[in-house]
């Protein structure tokens, strides 16, 4: 038992980093006191180490360190008792020792202890007299040795310590990383990450219960963690509900899972928001001095967000997975400059052809970007990214002004047409879109008819009340609506039935690979198309392929269709060209031949 108090004693004094740090004015400045107080030569701010004593603070002594052994400080750690030694040389345990024999004859010290009762080493003095020590003079030792410990609390705890946890912060996590490098080049190590809740289930907790459930809950995990780890590890806070720890890499991978899983089981099962949150564990393994401490905690959070969808909720990281996300945010971050640059960003327009006459009767507009390094970059991977940031604002309105200021050139050269431009959910919460989108055609002479917009299904049904209302709006404002990606979301018949849209646009999914009866996504499609058509909608077909496809879908009674069978996507001069051609040759129905 002694020896296990003498563990958590030395690992409390280890946390808190004061072993061999620089001196400092704040301490110095409580030794010189208790050497004025005391009347005597020397007084020292002594830590006791597992074999040492190790002075932060010293007045009248030139070394700073002696041995443990034989020290009196040690005595007052051990004891986080205050000791008075009137003279060495009458004193059994202290005439020998090695101070005793430099000539010390008087020692008072007192204890320097831990909240959790753990005594560091003592505040002394020391003269080489026999004296005693008056109750006046050791009561103000004692309240010398409080202020020494209120300093390394202070400086421990700034940007150190979580208030609420209690651990040591991610400041510190990285600092240890690096001493690691140092110390242990070379050694193999894992780096985890314990994940207790998503940014949305903290937000739910902290709507539905208040924040301090939240502070409940961290407390909480943060008790269970220490408990899983033992005295002798470090856990660490690096996010509002992320732990991290750092355990040598001398297991199998496969081992170290089951460990995890096993150590970690009763911390899910007892937690008493385990029905609202899921704890998820992310693990890099690392060679110390190899890879920079940043990326290795990088790696290890990244693993635990991969965690979410991995088998009993522990991933290891994954370079692979790694790089596709820094490319999103590199992605993310370029795109805002894009934005800015006015020479990345372009429309292309994609005819859509009325299937009954053969006649383009207008165009979507399709947002393309051209990075200045990448090159062209798909739209299918940087619009999701952009959708869940503040980037949808601005990136939908730019797409409208170029949409709308392309009508308004087309029209002035003679050329009515009807584009069709994409919104996205997040704009949904835009109370102003309807009327930045009615201005923006008023001041360009355009009629409202000549816009449509677009809204997938998912995003309708993502937020069903801001949707109705946003496309009320429209509608009351003469703009035309369109649902898009139709058949992939989940909408009710009741939820659709009340939508003020006017044409939904079948996903290019249903449409691909269309054939005859005999295929299923033929009976899918016929039904969409009848139902749709009861509820008053006008259908447009995506991805038109082939012209099979255009023959079924016109028999089907789908009155639109684009695709790559009539034209892909084509910048604003060859769009009317292509355009041009078409009416000059008056040509035949395509896919009639």
């Amino acid at each position: 038992m002694r020896n296990q108090h003498e563990t958590s004693r030395l690992d409390a004094l280890h946390q808190l980093k004061l072993l061999d740090t620089p001196a400092s004015e704040s301490f110095d400045r409580i030794t010189r006191m208790a050497s004025q107080i005391f009347g005597l030569p020397v007084a020292a701010v002594s830590l006791t180490d597992h074999d040492r004593q190790w002075f932060k603070s010293r007045v009248g002594v030139d070394h700073c360190t002696i041995p443990r052994a034989g020290a009196p400080c040690a005595e007052v750690a051990e004891s986080t008792q205050a000791l008075v030694i009137e003279d060495f040389l009458e004193d059994p345990d202290y005439a020998e020792s090695p101070l005793g024999r430099a000539g010390t004859r008087f020692y008072a010290g007192a204890p320097l202890v831990t909240n959790e009762g753990y005594g560091l080493g003592a505040l002394c003095v020391l003269g080489t007299e026999p004296r005693k020590a008056s109750s006046a003079e050791l009561a103000a030792l004692a309240d010398l040795a409080a202020m020494v410990m209120a300093q390394i609390e202070l400086q421990h705890a700034f940007g150190r310590i979580d208030p609420i946890s209690g651990m040591p912060t991610r400041n510190q996590f990285r600092e240890d990383l690096m001493d690691l490098a140092r110390d242990h080049a070379g050694k193999q190590y894992f780096a985890v990450v314990v994940d207790l809740a998503r940014e949305d289930q903290i937000s739910r907790i902290t709507r539905a219960m208040g924040a301090v459930r939240v502070d409940q809950m961290v407390h909480e995990a943060a008790q269970a963690l220490r408990a899983a780890l033992g005295p002798g590890r470090n856990a660490y806070q690096v996010g509002t509900a992320q732990f991290g720890f750092i355990s040598p890499s001398n297991v199998e991978w496969s081992d170290y899972i089951e460990l995890l899983r096993t150590s970690f089981a009763s911390m899910r099962a007892s937690s008493s928001v385990r029905f609202v949150t899921n704890v998820n564990i992310g693990v890099r393994s690392f060679v110390a001095g190899s890879v920079s401490v940043d990326d290795v905690i990088r790696g290890a959070t990244s693993a635990a967000q991969d965690a979410r969808e991995a088998e009993g909720a522990i991933a290891l990281y994954s370079p692979a997975r790694d790089t596709a996300h820094r490319r999103q945010y590199g992605l993310l971050q370029d795109f805002g400059t894009a934005l800015e640059a006015g020479n990345q960003l372009r429309l292309v327009y994609q005819p859509r052809i009325d299937l009954s006459t053969g006649a383009c009767i207008g165009a979507e507009a399709l947002l393309r970007w051209r990075h200045q390094v990448l090159g062209d970059v798909s739209p299918a991977e940087f619009i999701p990214i952009i959708e869940q940031t503040s980037l949808a604002r601005p990136t939908t309105q730019w797409v409208l002004d170029t949409a709308m200021d392309q009508l308004a050139a087309w029209q002035r050269g003679g050329l009515a047409m009807t584009l069709s431009a994409n919104i996205s959910a997040a704009n949904l919460g835009e109370a102003d879109l309807s009327e930045r989108i009615t201005t923006g055609l008023a001041w360009r002479e355009l009629p409202f008819s000549c816009l449509e917009i677009e809204l997938t299904e998912s995003a309708i049904m993502d937020q069903p009340d801001q949707a109705l209302a946003m496309l009320r709006r429209f509608r009351d404002a003469g703009v035309c609506l369109a649902i898009d990606d139709f058949g992939t979301g989940h909408s009710s018949l009741a939820y659709l039935q009340r939508l003020p849209a006017q044409i939904v646009k079948i996903d290019q999914t249903f449409i691909r690979d269309l054939i005859r009866a005999t295929g299923s996504d033929f009976v899918l499609v016929e039904t969409m198309i009848g139902l749709a058509h009861r509820l008053g909608y006008r259908v447009v077909a995506e991805g038109v392929e082939t012209a099979e496809a255009a023959v079924i879908l016109e028999e089907l009674g789908c009155e639109e269709a684009q695709g790559f069978w009539f034209a892909r996507p084509m910048e604003a001069d060859q769009f009317v060209m292509w355009l041009s051609d078409r009416r000059e040759a008056s040509l035949a129905f395509p896919y009639a031949a």
